[in-house]
């Protein structure tokens, strides 16, 4: 296994869009495939042109755009039963697209092609035919999507290998046997792929759905058997239950299975293209997702969090470090004492776990903590309070006042408006803005004041605001914990305020992202 080269192609374009509640712009498309090109994926399918306009216009859009290093493919049927393939529209649109590369599915089930297509066994091969020499002869590169292969082999098994045979004879340079239905088991995919390598000498892919939470060990399982090829999303989007998530695959085959996949630069990419391109699909991570999520290296249990201060392998399969991501040792009442040290010598690795100063950080934690403060969720907001405890920060800008004007009733449009005043250094600076309520007003008037000083503020924004009531017999007095997740496309935060006045908890919440954003700019010699 050590060495063989597997080839990637990220569908997340077209089978990925097929997803619920997802759709994406031509532009949302371009994101996510230099973020896919930047991951080191080989093929990106871009969709579909002959079905959709938008599609076509992204391939036309990319024409203008570079890739370092994928190729794009484009995706279609094999000719209608009633067409040649010259006269083939959808065939003609894969030619006019541009794409490199063409995606071809045809069906390898008996019980699709006649009872689906409704056409004989030979019309069927003669369909696959036809398409695949036909966009050969156009010069184009073919790729073969056998649909139900699995369904249709466990039925037929020599009909799904003449379909095979076939696409193989006709110039398909890579045979994708399918389990559309996503139901098959691990060992019966690697059985029917290791059967159909023997029995057609073909070049076989794999391509899953996750129907039944297999996809990712099913495709590993064609690998293993001899597959050189995985087709899959990169954050697992699909039709149904979705396809293969490649964020999690294309670790398991590199880093466990010792095969050559992407660069070792584009794998430590992997953390920040997965935020991008679930923020381009207005999405918010999956932080459990393995290896990109932001819990995927995240130590809570005290136990665990004292053996990793010993050992740092001690609770890791791999260093986080290797995909992009960072460890997280979050503060909770399972592990505040040792999270707190491990957290501290990160920040400052030359002092002494045993230091005083570790003694006046856990008090002023415990009285944020009986104020109401919670920081489990707000790593952020701890490294602010562990950093101004010892005096590592500096005064970035003062608020000086904020006025705040409602709209009730609530019209159409902004309801709120803002207006702050701060101080950065000897300046002064102003900023009005409107908002969609209260906090989002102030927020607005204060990146647009802060803007003018600090510009690479304006690559910021919130993924989340949430509000947790702590002291509900207070009713609408009531205590209120506001948690904010910021990101600047590189790095993602989390940032905590507490206050009977939700929009005074608001304002500490999102100080402190401005904050932290700030510190960490000057660290990098950014600011």
């Amino acid at each position: 296994m050590t060495d063989r080269t597997i080839e990637i192609l990220d569908t997340t374009l077209r089978d990925g869009a097929q997803s619920e509640q997802l759709s994406f712009s031509v532009k949302d498309k371009i994101n996510i495939i230099h973020a896919l090109d930047r991951a080191g994926i080989a093929v990106i399918e871009a969709g579909n042109p002959g079905a959709s306009p938008k599609d076509m216009e992204l391939f036309a859009a990319m024409r203008d755009e570079t890739l370092k290093h994928a190729q794009l493919a484009a995706f279609t049927p094999t000719r209608r039963k009633t067409n040649d393939a010259e006269e083939d529209p959808m065939l003609a649109a894969v030619v006019a697209c541009g794409a490199p590369i063409a995606c071809v599915f045809g069906k390898s089930s008996r019980d699709h092609t006649e009872k689906v297509l409704a056409v004989s066994e030979s019309e069927n091969l003669a369909m696959i035919d036809d398409s695949i020499r036909y966009l050969r002869a156009k010069g184009l590169r073919v790729y073969f999507d056998a649909e139900h292969y699995f369904d249709g082999y466990r039925a037929d098994p020599a009909f799904a290998l003449t379909t095979v045979r076939t696409a193989f004879a006709a110039g398909a340079e890579q045979i994708v046997l399918c389990d559309t239905n996503g139901g098959t088991l691990p060992a019966e995919v690697a059985r029917i792929v290791g059967e159909t390598i023997a029995a057609t000498g073909a070049p076989i892919g794999i391509h899953c759905h996750n129907d039944a939470g297999l996809a990712v060990a099913c495709s590993m399982s064609a690998v293993e058997a001899g597959a050189n090829h995985v087709q899959g999303t990169f954050l697992g989007f699909g039709e149904r239950c979705g396809n293969t998530c490649l964020s999690t695959l294309i670790p398991n085959l590199q880093l466990k299975m010792g095969c050559r996949v992407v660069s070792d630069e584009a794998l430590r990419r992997f953390a920040r293209e997965a935020n991008l391109i679930a923020d381009a699909a207005d999405r918010r991570l999956d932080r459990e997702l393995p290896y990109v999520g932001r819990s995927a290296f995240a130590h809570k249990a005290g136990m665990h969090v004292d053996a990793h201060l010993k050992f740092r392998g001690a609770y890791e399969h791999v260093d986080p470090a290797a995909v992009g991501n960072t460890r997280r040792l979050p503060v909770s009442e399972f592990s505040g004492h040792q999270t707190l040290v491990a957290k501290y010598a990160h920040l400052f690795p030359e002092v002494s776990r045993n230091a005083p100063i570790l003694a006046r950080v856990r008090e002023t934690l415990k009285q944020k903590e009986a104020e109401g403060y919670q920081y489990e969720s707000a790593e952020g907001s701890l490294e602010l309070l562990i950093r101004r405890e010892v005096g590592s920060t500096r005064d970035f800008f003062e608020l000086i006042d904020c006025k705040l004007i409602d709209q009730l009733p609530v019209r159409i449009g902004a309801s709120a408006s803002a207006v702050v005043k701060i101080r950065v250094g000897d300046a002064v600076e102003l900023a009005v803005a409107e908002g969609e309520g209260p906090v989002h007003a102030i927020d607005t008037a204060l990146r647009t004041a802060l803007g003018r000083v600090y510009p690479t503020l304006a690559n910021v924004h919130l993924t989340a605001y949430k509000v947790r009531v702590l002291t509900p017999r207070n009713a609408t007095a009531a205590k209120v914990l506001v948690l904010i997740h910021s990101t600047d496309g590189d790095r993602e935060w989390s940032t905590v305020g507490v206050s009977a006045d939700i929009i005074k908890a608001s304002y500490y919440a999102l100080r402190d992202s401005i904050e932290l954003k700030l510190i960490n700019d000057c660290e990098r010699g950014a600011l």
